[in-house]
């Protein structure tokens, strides 16, 4: 395992969070997002940019873009906020379903919410969530690399 792709709507909310999260926990390993309908261009929402970085984590220098067959087609593993994400990968690319995954599989699997446009506790909500799932994968992908 050596890459994976952060999946969400925009590409300005979740994804790049749970980018910059799994990128902390691991950095040998390429990971990148991008959106089903992605903000093309536009950086981190600013609300999801103010919640990650008073905690440690900066989402500066994000750039959002449009994911792709291609695009997903390089990386062993995507990572999506949504069950319905992944079915709209299985109808555009069926042949990355097998690579498709829930953020949070191992907290629970019943996706993460987008906060946009919502109150600033979501938002609190949504990076805790982020974060405990970043972990879980973590913990599991170090020992998949182990092995």
């Amino acid at each position: 395992m050596g890459s994976v792709l952060v999946v969400c709507v925009g590409n300005i909310c979740r994804s790049p969070t749970g980018e910059r999260l799994l990128r902390a926990r691991l950095p040998d390993l390429r990971i990148e997002s991008a959106g089903l309908a992605a903000v093309v261009g536009s950086a981190a929402e600013t609300r999801s940019a103010a919640v990650a970085e008073a905690r440690g984590l900066p989402l500066a220098g994000h750039v959002a873009r449009q994911f792709t067959p291609a695009l997903g087609a390089g990386f062993d593993l995507i990572l999506v906020m949504e069950s319905a994400h992944r079915a709209r990968i299985g109808r555009v690319a069926p042949e990355l379903l097998g690579r498709t995954m829930l953020f949070d599989r191992w907290t629970g699997g019943r996706g993460i919410p987008d906060p946009y446009g919502r109150l600033a506790e979501v938002y609190e909500t949504t990076f805790a969530r982020l974060s405990a799932a970043a972990d879980a994968w973590a913990a599991r992908l170090r020992i998949a690399q182990e092995d």
